[in-house]
């Protein structure tokens, strides 16, 4: 979501008066990649860019055909093999190894264009879909397309491709489920349309309770991330740059509480055993993916028992998303190496992965 806000900003910047855009965006990989899905490149005629598509070895290609996208006024579907040794694909030797389809799409100004679709689901908490054409044996005017998918009904009507509309639909639910994006060949009559369903995610949400140097850091560490921060805290005893680099800063005696959901993860580093047990008790309560506490085991060992003790032992399902001592074994002894520790154990928590070295893992770097 970071490279799409600063897409988004970037694209409000324009003044389309004197200037025209269009926006590369990764639509299918197959193989290995850098980049997957959903990587995202703003073109400016002029030649500038922000974001990428791969690790640098298409991004100059790909800034030629965003410009002959810009000067044809029509969108188009390139697709990068750079697993075969012909020396003149672009990328091969440089590691890619992979087939990439990327498709160009001039911007307008219009309620089609797919950075006002992002524009509309930065703030989103739940996952989002939007649908595009990205190849096949498409009419004009079809392929690019992009559908913000809000529901069954709207969709059905405002979806380019009547007849396939069920099947598209179907797979949409399926990706939602396995929040995963997919791409798809269907056939229509002799033909087949490519469909790329991209599923994107809320912002990760970090919430964090305490008020010493340390959770600066792990703000500053979030925000590289582009994840929103909130800090609970006592607001009259807090360092005033934490208002500056903090998405929100909350009273931990006010009225207002942080909204949490399942893709919020909370950290409490009081340094003080009360302060945590007691905020330990209240977010239980909630659906954070992962609770996070600072200090040694034999710490919240002794929460758990005094919990216990009063008749409330905490559950298995619990104990699986909490984390203590928090952070992966990196050995970690800075506040800056915790709170990366910690952001890495977040990140592997919401992917469903081990957070162990790359080179112990068996298959693909992005399988699951």
């Amino acid at each position: 979501m970071k490279e799409i806000k600063s897409i988004i900003k970037a694209y409000n910047s324009i003044d389309f008066s004197n200037t025209k855009a269009a926006l590369a965006t990764v639509a299918r990989v197959e193989g290995s990649s850098y980049r997957r899905t959903g990587a995202r490149m703003l073109v400016l005629d002029n030649g500038t860019y922000l974001g990428g598509i791969s690790g640098g070895c298409l991004e100059g290609d790909a800034l030629r055909r965003a410009q002959k996208a810009i000067a044809q006024n029509k969108p188009s579907v390139i697709t990068y093999d750079t697993t075969q040794d012909d020396g003149a694909q672009i990328g091969v030797g440089l590691g890619c190894n992979g087939i990439i389809d990327v498709l160009f799409t001039p911007l307008h100004i219009d309620e089609n264009n797919p950075v006002k679709l992002l524009s509309s689901m930065t703030e989103t908490r739940v996952p989002r879909v939007i649908v595009s054409v990205t190849g096949g044996d498409v009419a004009d005017g079809i392929l690019g397309q992009a559908l913000l998918y809000e529901n069954d009904e709207n969709f059905k009507l405002q979806f380019p491709v009547n007849s396939i509309a069920g099947e598209v639909l179907q797979d949409i639910k399926h990706a939602l489920h396995n929040q995963a994006s997919v791409t798809h060949n269907y056939t229509v009559g002799e033909n087949v349309v490519k469909i790329f369903i991209e599923v994107i995610q809320p912002v990760t949400h970090l919430i964090l309770y305490g008020s010493n140097y340390d959770i600066h850091t792990m703000v500053r560490v979030a925000g590289e991330l582009g994840w929103s921060t909130t800090v609970v805290t006592n607001i009259h005893k807090a360092d005033k740059t934490l208002f500056t680099i903090a998405t929100k800063v909350l009273h931990n005696k006010g009225e207002e509480k942080p909204v949490i959901d399942e893709f919020t993860a909370i950290m409490l580093m009081a340094h003080d055993y009360k302060t945590d047990f007691n905020n330990l008790q209240e977010v239980l309560s909630t659906n954070a993916k992962y609770i996070g506490l600072l200090g040694p085991r034999k710490r919240s060992i002794k929460m758990f028992d005094a919990l216990q003790n009063e008749g409330r032992r905490v559950s298995e399902e619990n104990m699986q998303r909490i984390y203590s001592p928090a952070g992966l074994d990196i050995g970690a002894t800075t506040p800056e190496e915790i709170a990366i520790s910690i952001v890495a154990e977040i990140r592997s928590c919401f992917t469903g992965r081990q957070g162990m070295s790359l080179r112990l893992r068996e298959g693909t770097i992005y399988g699951n």
